[in-house]
């Protein structure tokens, strides 16, 4: 499955400070169609995120009924992302 959609890098303070981008509601709800034939558990969703011409693997982390996407510092640098930016986001999660 691949989905597209765009969205507001944000940061979290939390124990380890972290970039995201919440995954839209029309888009959360197909991956939780898929939800439990894809995870590896607590809920977690393995893909490849692709912004630009960067793709790389991370999984998505489910928060408040629906699933934000992390922004890794490898991805943030290889294509100059910064919080509060609207970037273009391609998930590719194999069902």
């Amino acid at each position: 499955m691949e989905l597209r959609f765009a969205g507001k890098v944000w940061y979290w303070r939390g124990p380890a400070p972290f970039h995201f981008v919440t995954v839209p509601p029309v888009e959360s709800e197909m991956i939780h169609d898929v939800s439990g034939i894809v995870t590896y558990g607590w809920g977690m969703i393995p893909v490849r995120v692709t912004v630009g011409g960067t793709t790389l693997p991370t999984s998505l982390w489910p928060k408040d009924g629906g699933y934000i996407v992390p922004i890794k510092k490898a991805l943030q640098d290889a294509e100059s992302i910064a919080v509060d930016d609207e970037i273009e986001i391609a998930l590719d999660i194999d069902a």
